[in-house]
């Protein structure tokens, strides 16, 4: 008898839980085939660190086929599912198209970058939610430090070394606060004209930093923020992005070349096409994480709007700590449908949160105690450490040798401005040389001779380029 085919969409948080859990509880019993466009799962929290020069990549990225040997890689991106048929449709990196066939189909796609209609986000800012934007974005950084300590121009070297973060949630305020950091170190080794220093700005539309966290945790973080020269802006947003900076909704035009957009995301629109009910781009299922007109589909994590029965009326939040939960009550129940154990419905009960603010510091509230600094620090890492599947003893050395060796500010000049757009599906993968709706870069955009305040007519950027212009994490 053959064995029944289990396909999941996708390898974050919801489906590389799902993954592991059902290999274990099938046993080689069920042929469990997972696509996804990379061959790595991504630790997502520890991104701003890769960004600030703390973690090496390859830290973050545990190996698919490493660690889910019961499993099936495919690479590639679904871009049609044929509920009918039962069948799911992807491109691989190659180009080349393929169909998987289920029994049982698990959407855990994710999400991408959230988009708002303001005039000249989409092609000056980036967006963070991958490694190819981390890494650009560390190289940006370092590259506009170091053309900054070149510079004979006061009104380009200020410019040049500010640095805006829209978006105060999680993602934003901790590259925020590593940002800081890190260009802080820069100029030690690359002093800036006299009485100038790095700025970083950080902006959200809500009344404080960490708006859907406990206001405690907001204030240490805005402290710890405000202490380290951040400039935090809160009821404050972007009207507008020029090449040469960024209109703000006070009023205030900020000179700078990087703009990195937090805002939040939106779920991957793969379940749009469904003609599946939804709920705000979320795929609507059961307590049980089952579309009730499909018994045989599956979603969690950002991809499902999952019922909260903690509070009825409402859906859990899309967070990385809802994926992972969801992704181990799927593959119960996927098994369960199999004649595997019994299903459970999905049920969360909050342990609390936390937020790496660089350095030793940090704000978390582990069971409900509010803890900051050095504590509140060691906390955040051990909580990383026991929750990451994998490469916990290469992220403590990394830890280490930060801590007494100085980082290495260097660019690899790896990915390229136009190969991280903020309006992409696929932020975990960088656009190749020759694809398409490339970015011009800032320079291009200026006269020869002119600067950031002249603006000129736009020239497609030719291959092998790099944008000046910045992007958000």
């Amino acid at each position: 008898m053959s064995r029944p085919r289990i396909v999941i969409v996708g390898a974050g948080f919801a489906g590389y839980r799902t993954a592991r859990v059902l290999s274990r509880l099938t046993r080689n019993r069920a042929e469990i085939t997972l696509l996804n466009p990379t061959d790595y799962f991504l630790y997502l929290p520890l991104l701003p660190q890769v960004a600030a020069g703390v973690l090496e990549p390859r830290r973050v990225t545990v190996s698919l086929a490493g660690t889910l040997p019961r499993a099936r890689l495919v690479l590639g991106e679904a871009d049609g599912i044929d509920l009918d048929a039962r069948t799911v449709h992807y491109t691989d990196p190659e180009g080349d198209s393929g169909t998987l066939a289920y029994d049982r189909l698990v959407l855990a796609a994710g999400s991408v970058n959230k988009l708002l209609p303001i005039p000249g986000v989409a092609e000056h800012a980036h967006g963070f939610r991958g490694l190819p934007e981390a890494l650009y974005l560390r190289d940006h950084v370092t590259r506009q430090v170091e053309l900054a300590a070149a510079s004979d121009d006061p009104k380009s070297c200020a410019s040049r070394c500010t640095f805006v973060v829209v978006g105060a949630g999680y993602t934003g305020t901790e590259v925020a606060a590593h940002g800081q950091l890190f260009t802080d170190a820069l100029v030690r080794n690359q002093p800036l004209r006299e009485g100038m220093r790095p700025r970083w700005l950080l902006l959200d539309i809500a009344p404080r930093v960490l708006p859907e966290l406990d206001e405690r945790l907001s204030r240490t973080a805005d402290s710890v923020l405000r202490g380290r020269g951040v400039d935090v802006r809160t009821e404050t947003s972007v009207k507008e992005a020029t090449p040469a900076g960024v209109l703000l909704s006070d009023g205030d035009f900020i000179d700078t070349r990087t703009l990195v957009w937090c805002v939040g995301v939106r779920p991957d629109p793969l379940a749009e096409a469904l003609g599946l009910p939804m709920e705000r781009g979320r795929l609507l299922v059961d307590p049980h994480l089952q579309v009730p007109s499909r018994p045989e589909v599956f979603a969690c994590g950002d991809a499902a709007a999952v019922p909260d029965l903690e509070k009825p009326g409402q859906y859990t939040p899309m967070t990385a700590q809802h994926a992972w939960r969801q992704g181990k009550v799927a593959a119960r129940n996927i098994a369960a449908s199999l004649g595997i154990g019994d299903r459970r419905a999905y049920r969360h009960r909050d342990m609390g949160f936390t937020v790496d603010l660089g350095g030793v510091k940090a704000a978390a509230n582990p069971l409900g105690v509010p803890l900051s600094g050095p504590l509140a620090g060691a906390v955040t890492r051990g909580y990383h450490l026991a929750a990451m599947p994998g490469n916990r003893i290469r992220v403590a050395a990394d830890w280490l040798l930060d801590a007494v060796l100085p980082r290495q500010a260097v660019q690899l000049g790896l990915v390229r401005s136009w190969s991280v757009p903020l309006d992409t599906a696929s932020p975990e993968l960088a656009r190749v040389a020759g694809a398409p709706a490339r970015e011009k870069t800032r320079e291009e955009s200026w006269p020869a001779g002119g600067g950031p305040d002249k603006p000129g007519p736009a020239r497609p950027v030719p291959p092998g380029s790099d944008s000046l212009a910045e992007g958000e994490a």
